[in-house]
């Protein structure tokens, strides 16, 4: 099919080369080999007028028109998508739909191995993706790569669709024998030795980052952990501190040799956000999964709860 003299076919190859800037890579993208991708690219480079992607010194780049065409070659796709996606009816119990969340370990141990339980029941062809969270999540959102993200209400992105999950707080989490008591000054915090958690190039959380913004030179920081259920593990044995969700300590709590400490300063709480992208608002899957995660979201214990507990 034809638009103005384009070969619309050819969008879905674009979009392929404009994020790979590489016609191997992009051709495995798209399943076609390489000579064939670049003979689209020759193609594509004749109808814009424009060689698209250009070698500058070792690496190949995007020209400035073709940085121009990411992101509507992006939404015109995720448009089609959507439209394609949507159906008049959805029925769980037939469907084969496959759904991308990226979250942490931290919120799938939350709240969503409880979603995964019923969607097993309810909707057994529905297969579900987790990735790790990264920098590129928002931007693969956006790209229509990923159908949804769990994640602080800090770092939502402000154009697409959204719905808050629950809230929580921080709790310190010590070895059962630690000498500290039920609550820890700001002084003895710093003053203490560490358990932190980081995920490779995706950064600090929000409470290492308001931590860190804060009091980075004061704090010792021994153990770096990749993962959230790992942090209250690397305290067994030590006189070490690990800051953690509450939800998350309180549900590990009883089934290691630790025990919870109040912070006895402010620390932010966290809101925890679903986010999808707009175009997918009135999708029937999207919309039957995310009120499945927004239901069991209402059902968690509230807050006030969680600590009193």
């Amino acid at each position: 099919m034809r638009y103005h003299k384009l070969d619309l076919n050819l969008l879905t190859a674009l979009k392929a080369l404009l994020a790979e800037k590489n016609v191997t890579r992009a051709g495995e993208v798209v399943h076609v080999t390489q000579s064939a991708m670049s003979g689209i690219l020759a193609r594509l480079r004749d109808y814009f007028g424009d060689p698209l992607i250009v070698q500058v010194g070792r690496r190949m780049e995007l020209t400035s028109l073709a940085e121009s065409l990411v992101e509507p070659v992006n939404d015109v796709l995720l448009r089609i998508d959507a439209t394609i996606a949507t159906r008049p009816e959805f029925n769980p119990q037939s469907t084969r739909r496959h759904f991308s969340v990226v979250a942490s370990d931290y919120s799938i141990n939350v709240l969503l191995l409880d979603v995964l339980r019923r969607v097993h029941r309810e909707a057994p062809g529905m297969s579900l993706e987790f990735r790790t969270p990264s920098e590129s999540a928002a931007a693969e959102l956006e790209a229509g790569e990923v159908d949804f993200i769990v994640n602080p209400e800090s770092q939502n992105s402000a154009v697409q669709s959204g719905a808050i999950l629950f809230e929580d707080s921080y709790a310190i989490v010590v070895d059962v024998d630690n000498e500290i008591g039920d609550s820890i000054s700001l002084e003895q915090y710093l003053a203490s030795r560490h358990v932190a958690f980081q995920s490779g190039r995706h950064g600090l959380p929000q409470f290492e980052t308001w931590m860190a913004n804060r009091h980075s030179e004061e704090r010792r920081v021994e153990v770096v952990a990749h993962s959230f259920y790992l942090l209250p593990q690397m305290v067994v044995g030590t006189s070490r501190l690990a800051t953690m969700h509450t939800r998350l300590a309180r549900q590990i709590a009883g089934s290691l040799p630790v025990r919870l400490v109040k912070p006895a300063f402010e620390i932010p709480r966290l809101v925890e956000m679903l986010q999808w992208h707009k175009y997918r608002d009135l999708d029937p899957g999207s919309m039957w999964l995310r009120d499945v995660i927004l239901e069991r979201a209402r059902s968690l214990p509230s807050l006030t709860e969680i600590e009193l507990n």
